[in-house]
């Protein structure tokens, strides 16, 4: 009889250079033309954003220390700053709080007109801001619609602190209703159902499981709003009267400067509220951050 070998127990050697180099070919291929994209994404950001801030932090050191403090840092300049800053976060604060009641209701409330009122949300982005100022100050000046009646109590809201403040609520609005909207609409409402099965009231379970949701967002809707409204320029000049030391923001001094061939201390108004704005979303997106951390 003939005998049968028995097949040799299979013992796994090393894996092959081939294999290993194959393996790497297609990890580093998973995204096809990444490298091109990156190239070009590059030059984009260096051509639109880089370069033109270098250019301009560059022309306002070449005055030196003392020259840019002298330029930047004058009473004017310091009350202008101090209108834009206070305004500007004023507006934040009031378009994220009403862009978070009007994202719940667009998310959560059906009725007839939910439609239009979701089309009128991005009417300020389409407008023209030079066309809100004249609206606002149309509105609020003595024989307006509603100065008229608000005047004699008073309320000031056409060339006035005020009126900055509405008008900068106006245009940063949008912004913080669409960053929050989609958040809303994702959330799971098995888990607010639970939370009232288990007893918590309608106040304890939005504060406690939808709040830590749409922190991050709302967050994020107030940095986006802050930025819009701290380079604002073409809605504010109609309503704010541009009364230096009272109404007068950074960016209108700005053009003042410009105007009157004063280019270095223009420069360097432009640098320091460009370094204002910088720290502000810093601090800003740092807590955003956080908050996402902390939501998960």
């Amino acid at each position: 009889m003939i005998a049968l070998a028995e097949p040799a127990a299979f013992t796994p050697g090393p894996a092959r250079p081939a294999v290993r180099g194959i393996r790497r070919r297609g990890r580093a291929t998973v995204l096809p033309g990444f490298g091109t994209s990156v190239a070009i994404t590059s030059l984009v950001v260096l051509a639109l954003i880089v370069f033109p801030l270098a250019v301009l932090v560059l022309r306002a050191a070449s005055l030196g220390p003392a020259g840019f403090l002298a330029a930047a840092w004058t009473p004017r300049a310091r009350a202008a700053y101090a209108v834009s800053l206070s305004a500007s976060v004023l507006a934040a604060v009031a378009s994220s709080l009403l862009g978070l009641l009007v994202a719940w209701v667009l998310a959560r409330v059906s009725f007839p007109g939910r439609r239009i009122l979701d089309a009128l949300v991005d009417v300020p982005l389409a407008l023209p801001t030079a066309v809100a100022g004249l609206v606002y100050s149309a509105l609020y000046v003595k024989k307006g619609w509603l100065g008229q009646w608000l005047v004699p109590l008073g309320i000031q809201g056409a060339y006035s602190y005020l009126g900055i403040v509405l008008v900068l609520v106006f245009v940063s609005l949008p912004f913080a209703i669409r960053v929050v909207q989609p958040v809303i609409e994702s959330l799971d409402r098995d888990v607010e159902e639970a939370a009232r099965i288990l007893g918590a009231s309608r106040a304890q379970t939005f504060l406690r499981v939808v709040l830590p949701a749409i922190l991050p967002a709302a967050v994020t809707g107030f940095a986006l709003s802050l930025a819009r409204a701290l380079g604002e320029y073409g809605s504010v000049v109609f309503i704010s009267g541009n009364m230096p030391f009272k109404t007068e923001i950074a960016p209108v001094l700005i053009v003042a400067r410009l105007e009157e061939f004063a280019y270095a201390e223009a420069t360097t108004v432009a640098v320091l509220l460009l370094a204002m704005s910088l720290v502000l979303l810093v601090v800003v997106n740092t807590l955003q951050q956080r908050l996402a951390r902390n939501a998960q």
